[in-house]
C-alpha cells in the first residue's frame, strides 16, 4: 500500500524488551526531526495506543538513551488490542491525534498486531525487529541479539572458572524457545563441550557418550550450553539429573541465565544497527512503504513484508553446527 504524505509518526515498543530498543527509538525520533516530521512516543505498547498514552518527542527528548538497555517507552502485552473493539479504539485515538503512520519495535507478535491494524484501518505500519532470540525471518540480526551473545559469553566464562575449580559439569540454559542461535554462537564463543539446540536433536545416548569421551580425554570439568527450547529433556534440571544418574563421576550443576540476557547496555553493533533501522523505517514510510519490516542482509538495509517476517523461520547456520562439532573434539 502506498501512503499519502507523512506528517506525523508514532513509535512504540511491544513485547519483550531487548538492548537496542532505546537506540532505535532515538533514531526514529531524530530521523523525524531531520525530515521535519512530528514524532509521537507511545508508552506501554499497543495498550498505550488504545489509551492515548502519548508524548510529543523532539530531537532533545531522546538525549542520552542510546547507551541504555530496556525501553524508555515501556512495554506491555495488550489483550485488548487482540480484539477488533480494542483496535477500533486505537484507531479512533490515532485519527484524533492526526497520526499518519506507526513504527513498531518488537517481535513477531508485535508485528502481527501491526499488520492486522494496517489491514483493518489503512494506517501505514513499519516494523523494527527487537528480540534477543534472533528468530525473525528477513534479517540476519535482530536488535539485542549481539548484546545478548556478549552477555552470555561473559557469564559462561565466569561459570567456567568455578567449573574448573571444583571439577564440575555445568548445564547452562540460555534463551531460545524456538531457535538455537544464542546457544550455538555462545557455545562456540565460550568453548563449551556440548551445545544443545532445538534444531538438532542430539539425543540422550549421544550426549552421554560425548561426556564420557570428554572425561576419558582428561577433561575434569565441562560446560554444556542448552537452549531453553531443546527437545532432549523436559527441562534442563531433568536433563542434569539424568546425566548425574548415568555418569556418577560427574558432579553436575545447573545455571539458568534467564532475564539477565535481556538487560544491559547495548553493544556497539546493536547501537549502530538500531540507528540504521530507525532511519530506514522513517524514510521508507516517507516513500510510501507499509506493512513491511526493516532488516539487515549482507550488511545492507532491506524490507520484508510483515506477513513473511511473521510466518518465515530464521535458519540456523549449518556451518556453525559443523564448526561446533569440530571444536568439541
Amino acid at each position: 500500500m502506498k501512503s499519502s504524505k507523512i506528517n506525523k509518526i508514532a513509535v512504540l515498543t511491544s513485547g519483550g524488551d531487548a538492548p537496542g530498543m532505546n537506540a532505535a527509538i532515538r533514531s526514529v525520533v531524530r530521523a523525524c526531526a531531520f525530515h521535519k516530521i512530528e514524532c509521537i512516543g507511545v508508552y506501554k505498547g499497543y495498550q498505550g495506543l488504545i489509551e492515548g498514552e502519548f508524548k510529543i518527542f523532539n530531537a532533545r527528548s531522546v538525549n542520552n538513551i542510546i547507551n541504555k538497555g530496556g525501553t524508555k517507552l515501556k512495554s506491555a502485552r495488550s489483550k485488548e488490542f487482540r480484539t477488533l473493539e480494542g483496535r477500533q479504539k486505537a484507531f479512533e485515538i490515532v485519527k484524533e491525534n492526526s497520526i499518519d503512520a506507526l513504527v513498531v519495535i518488537g517481535g513477531d507478535g508485535s508485528f502481527t498486531g501491526g499488520m492486522i491494524f494496517q489491514k483493518e484501518f489503512g494506517i501505514p505500519v513499519i516494523g523494527i525487529p527487537g528480540t534477543i532470540d534472533n528468530d525473525i525471518f528477513g534479517t540476519s540480526h535482530t536488535l539485542g541479539y549481539d548484546t545478548a551473545l556478549n552477555t552470555v559469553v561473559e557469564v559462561i566464562d565466569k561459570i567456567r572458572d568455578t567449573a574448573i575449580s571444583h571439577s564440575r559439569l555445568f548445564f547452562v540454559e540460555v534463551m531460545g524457545r524456538d531457535a538455537g542461535h544464542i546457544a550455538l554462537n555462545t557455545g562456540i564463543g565460550a568453548g563449551a563441550e556440548e551445545i544443545l539446540i532445538p534444531e538438532e536433536d542430539m539425543g540422550l545416548d549421544r550426549l552421554l557418550e560425548s561426556l564420557k569421551k570428554s572425561k576419558i580425554s582428561g577433561k575434569a570439568s565441562s560446560i554444556v550450553v542448552v537452549a531453553e527450547g531443546d527437545k532432549i529433556g523436559k527441562n534442563v534440571f531433568e536433563l542434569a539429573e539424568y546425566v548425574e544418574t548415568n555418569l556418577p563421576d560427574y558432579e553436575v550443576r545447573v545455571s539458568v541465565l534467564g532475564h539477565m540476557q535481556r538487560g544491559g547496555a547495548p553493544s556497539c553493533f546493536d547501537r549502530v544497527l538500531a540507528s540504521r533501522m530507525g532511519v530506514k523505517a522513517v524514510e521508507s514510510l516517507m516513500e510510501g512503504e507499509s506493512s513491511v519490516m526493516v532488516g539487515i542482509q549482507n550488511g545492507q538495509m532491506t524490507l520484508t513484508p510483515l506477513s513473511k517476517a511473521i510466518k518465515g523461520k530464521s535458519k540456523i547456520n549449518t556451518e556453525l553446527i559443523r564448526v561446533s562439532e569440530i571444536m568439541t573434539t
